[in-house]
Parts: structure tokens; sequence; C-alpha cells
């Protein structure tokens, strides 16, 4: 294998910013070293960049049939145009039916992601039926490094669970090491609102923000804490979006629980406003849980600072508006939920350090450390250390860009930022010392990207 040194850029890692040249061997991190003490076969030269570690996005969903159709991104086109924005790690959510082993659901994801996938990948099981083999079942995937489990406490009939069955996934999470992640909306009461705006004649896309409202998301993550403090189990609650529920979060870990937060970019750039939008153009923006009003965006951007959230994902969902976001004209309750986004995650957060929100190292912690160590990838993903992963990007924090779904590479027809200016650009990316992005030409391909096996969270208190 060729020596790479990357050379004359600014490191960051959650941890430290140094002025390093960066030495890749074998697709590992080998060394860093002071400018000038190293040599290589091949040269980056990263000077006036960035050097940061690939992007751990640890909430996407490819090819995720809801609603009557699939999420627009498969495999393949999900992670070239993650790679396009600087992430190097995803972690999916492989599907359990009512009525199926966990198993196949996860047997079903291997088949859609194995050879097709340009970055590495890792998965998550949603759970939708507990019962006593599911539960025995949780323990064979955590073995065999499927550490994490996915509950709904919204869409009844669909994935919804009820507090029993989440207890008794919770207690079985606590005793083999899983991490139970929820989606902590009271869904039972938000179908009576849907039916009761349906029946008012409300059906724009606006109505599906209204209806889903702040109060039943922090009411759903209040009781999802008290059912994991029950079990003595860990909790990761997943895009959280509203200031009360932070609020619970916030409570919960100041009475010292292994409770965890996560928040996606659409939270903290977009709003009810955007969902408001003529024409039916609101239903671009139709994702659960849904947008809010811009005040809650000040809350949850001083969760990220306090560590109340520990973790911002995109919760990656793509519908095309042309065809599928249209199946909801004349009833919001039929738009199928998801945003594109996890192009546009790592250039966002930027932003968010040139407009003064976060630190340059906390970018890197709240996209690639944490997460990673999260969900068991850490050291190996998420930093700059010898004998990591050489997952890196090279930043360019001056470039100016316009978001746009004409320059974007996600296989969807609009862009949930269009016209949107920020500073700071991916322009080339390794994964395992493979560049992906060759100063912004793609030089990826489909398999590169390797499974990965995960050990448990290495993040509890």
């Amino acid at each position: 294998m060729t020596r790479t040194l990357i050379h004359g850029g600014l490191v960051i890692t959650a941890s430290d910013e140094v002025h390093a040249d960066v030495l890749i061997e074998d697709g590992r991190i080998a060394a860093l070293a002071a400018p000038g003490v190293l040599t290589a076969d091949r040269t980056i030269d990263a000077t006036g960049k960035y050097v940061i570690p690939g992007g751990v996005d640890a909430h996407t969903h490819m090819e995720l049939p809801f609603g009557g159709t699939f999420a627009s991104d498969t495999f393949e086109t999900g992670t070239r145009a993650a790679a396009w924005g600087g992430t190097t790690t995803i972690v999916d959510f492989a599907v359990q039916s009512v009525g199926q082993a966990l198993r196949e659901g996860l047997d079903a994801w291997h088949a859609k992601a194995e050879g097709n996938c340009a970055i590495d990948y890792g998965f998550h099981m949603i759970v939708s039926d507990v019962n006593d083999e599911t539960l025995k079942e949780m323990d064979l995937l955590v073995e065999e490094g499927v550490t994490s489990f996915k509950q709904f406490m919204a869409y009844p009939g669909v994935f919804y669970s009820d507090d029993g069955q989440i207890l008794r996934a919770m207690q079985r999470s606590a005793e083999n090491g899983g991490l139970i992640m929820m989606h902590a909306e009271n869904g039972i009461a938000i179908d009576v609102l849907v039916a009761q705006a349906l029946a008012r004649g409300e059906t724009d896309p606006r109505y599906h923000g209204e209806v889903r409202k702040a109060l039943l998301e922090a009411e759903a993550t209040h009781r999802a804490i008290r059912l994991a403090q029950v079990a003595g189990a860990p909790l990761y609650v997943v895009h959280v979006s509203a200031a009360e529920a932070v609020a619970e979060l916030t409570r919960a870990r100041d009475e010292g629980l292994n409770v965890f937060g996560e928040t996606c970019p659409q939270y903290l750039f977009l709003s009810t406003d955007n969902l408001a939008e003529p024409d039916f153009e609101g239903a671009k923006y139709v994702c659960s849980t849904p947008l809010r009003p811009r005040e809650h965006q000040a809350r949850l951007w001083r969760g990220l600072r306090t560590n109340d959230l520990q973790v911002v994902s995109t919760d990656h969902c793509p519908f095309c508006f042309t065809g599928q976001k249209e199946l909801g004209r004349g009833d919001f309750s039929k738009i199928p939920n998801g945003l594109p986004g996890v192009e546009n995650r790592m250039d966002l957060l930027h932003q968010a350090v040139v407009d003064g929100h976060i630190s340059r190292r906390r970018w890197i912690e709240i996209a690639c450390a944490t997460p990673a160590r999260m969900f068991g990838l850490y050291p190996k993903k998420g930093t700059l250390a010898p004998g990591a992963d050489a997952d890196v990007v090279i930043y360019d924090p001056h470039a100016e860009q316009v978001l746009s779904a004409e320059t974007h590479h996600m296989n969807v027809d609009y862009s949930a930022y269009e016209g949107k200016r920020v500073t700071g650009r991916v322009e080339t990316v390794l994964s395992r010392g493979v560049p992906v992005v060759t100063e912004r030409e793609y030089t990826g391909h489909a398999g590169h990207g390797a499974y990965l096996p995960r050990s448990t969270c290495q993040y509890l208190t």
C-alpha cells in the first residue's frame, strides 16, 4: 500500500485543533506529526484548509418503505451523496414488519446495501413487534454488532409500540447492552387530532405541524424517559424538535440518567414558515417530528452547546415532490414523511460555526465523534488518531456555495435548503484512505463501503 500524507492543514477533532501533517498507511491513520517531519509516496496539499474526520450520520433511511412508496435514495445514490457532503459513515435502519422476525428485516436490509455503498455503513433495528421471540433475537443481534433498537410511540398500525412493549424491550436492552432509540410523539393522541383537522377541511401541509403538537412530543419524551428509568436502561431520543422536549431531556440528565438527545439540521434551520409555503410547496417540508415555530431553534442550539443534545443526524428520508409528496394533495396525512439532507449536514453545521452557534471542535463532536461513541464505532470512526480508519475530509472553510437541487447529488427533485448560501465546502474525501471525492470530482464507486458491526454504546456515564 502507498503512504499518503495530508500536508499543511489545520487538523480539527472533538478535542484538539493543531497544525499537523496526517500520515495514512494501509487505510488507517499511521501518525500525526509537526509539518515537514513525515514523508510519503503521495502528498495532498491542505494548506489553508481544515483536515477533519469523516462525518458519522447515525440516522438515515435509504429505500425505506413509507406511505405506499419508498424513500427515493438507494444505498448507492444515498451513500454517494453522503460522501459528497463529507460523511463517510452512515447507520441506517433495518425494519421489522409486524409478524416478521428481526432477522428477516435485517437480512432484507443487508441485501439492499451489500455491494452498493460508496462509504461504510451499519444498521440499527426498528422493532415493530415486541414478543418473546423478538426479545430473544435482540440478544443475538447485539452479539453480532447490531446494538441499537428503534421503537415508535407514533404511527399506530405501522411501527407503533405501546408502553408495555416499550418497557419489555427496554428491560431486555438493560440486560444485553443494547440502546433503545425512541421516536417520541404521542401517536394515539395525534391520530385523533389528524381526524378532527381533516373533518374541519384543514387539509394543507401546514396542518401536519399543527396537529403534531410540541406538547405531545414532550409528553412522549417524558414517558419514554420514565419507562427507561424503570427498566434501568439508557435511552436515545431521535429527532428532537421542540423546546419542551429538550426541557424533559435536560431534567433527566440533571438527575444523572443515561438519556441522550439527537436533533437534525431541519429543526435548526427550517420552521413552520416552510410548512406554510403556498401551492402545496409546504409538502416538501413534511417530516415527523414536524418543523416547529422558529422560536424553538434557540433552545435547540443551547441544548447542543450545553450537551443536553449530543448528536446532529439528518433523518435523511427523501421523497420526490413530483409523484411522491403529491400523494398527499387534499389530505396532509397522506404526504410521505421525510426530508433529504445527508449531503448538507456537515456544511450546515459549519455555517453554524460561522454564525457563532457552536465552536469548530463542537462541530466535529456532534457530527463525528459523539455519534461514533454513541453507537459503538469509536475510535475506528469519528476522530483522527493513530489506528483510526483513514476517513478524512479536506474542508475549505472559505469557499462559498448555494445549496440547490440543481447541484446536489441526492436522488430527489428538490432541496429543503434551496437558495441558502453557506460558507464552507468539502473539497476531498477519503474513506479508509481511498479517495471518494477528489478536488470536487467523484472518484468513489459502489461496493467500496464496508458493513460495520458495532460495539455497544460508549457514551454511558
